[in-house]
């Protein structure tokens, strides 16, 4: 990305760092989420209410992206693959891979770990949901719990798209590794796919700015 680097924490060994690009992202959540998510799920509370939703919202995104990538992590080095640590820009987060796997089956699980991840988590937030309504916490914490195991959930599937850089594209491309014995042949049909499926949320991104969905349209165009 813009090539400048924070580093934030550690975590289990491994340097978790946000590249610069990432405050645009950073931003664009919190407006998205304070601005038009949450005043259209719970009405009638003030900016200053929206805003905190926006950022308490924004902080379980990220951690629930580090946790994603985190699996990846974790994963790779049980399979003995080095990760030189996870960075977040603005396309979400990545777990840094000093080498490509060596066989298919190394690449489906590090691949479906992170989805896995985020499906547990969705879980987990939806069962803090139903918590929230038994025990009539404040609205502004079942709300933000309530996006949360919606993203997670959103995030899961969105990574399992069949395309390439993708999770699914990596389970994609070790499928057709394992079919054909070959990488190279297998990384390009799962390119194919990432380029068709990155054209179809261009124009869906394009038809959403047409029509007058500007956020929906930008994070459309975004993905």
């Amino acid at each position: 990305m813009f090539g400048k680097e924070m580093k934030l924490m550690s975590l289990y060994g491994f340097n978790i760092k946000i590249d610069a690009s990432w405050i645009f992202l950073l931003f664009l959540v919190v407006w998205t989420l304070s601005a038009g998510y949450f005043p259209y799920m719970v009405e009638g509370l003030n900016p200053l209410s929206y805003l905190w939703m926006g950022l308490l919202g924004a902080v379980g995104l990220f951690a629930s992206l580090i946790f994603h990538e985190l699996s990846h992590a974790i994963v790779a080095r049980k399979w003995g693959l080095p990760i030189r640590g996870i960075t977040l820009f603005i396309f979400g987060g990545v777990a840094e891979m000093e080498s490509e796997p060596k066989t298919a089956k190394i690449e489906f699980w590090m691949a479906i770990a992170g989805p896995i991840a985020s499906v547990v988590l969705g879980v987990m937030f939806l069962g803090l949901e139903h918590m929230g309504a038994v025990f009539q916490w404040p609205l502004l914490i079942t709300a933000v719990v309530g996006y949360l195991w919606k993203i997670n959930f959103i995030l899961a599937a969105f990574n399992m798209l069949p395309g390439f850089p993708l999770d699914g594209g990596r389970i994609l491309r070790s499928i057709l590794w394992a079919w054909k014995k070959d990488i190279r042949w297998a990384t390009h049909q799962a390119v194919r796919s990432g380029s068709f499926i990155g054209t179809v949320l261009i124009i869906l991104g394009i038809l959403g700015f047409l029509t007058g969905n500007f956020i929906g349209g930008l994070w459309w165009f975004l993905f």
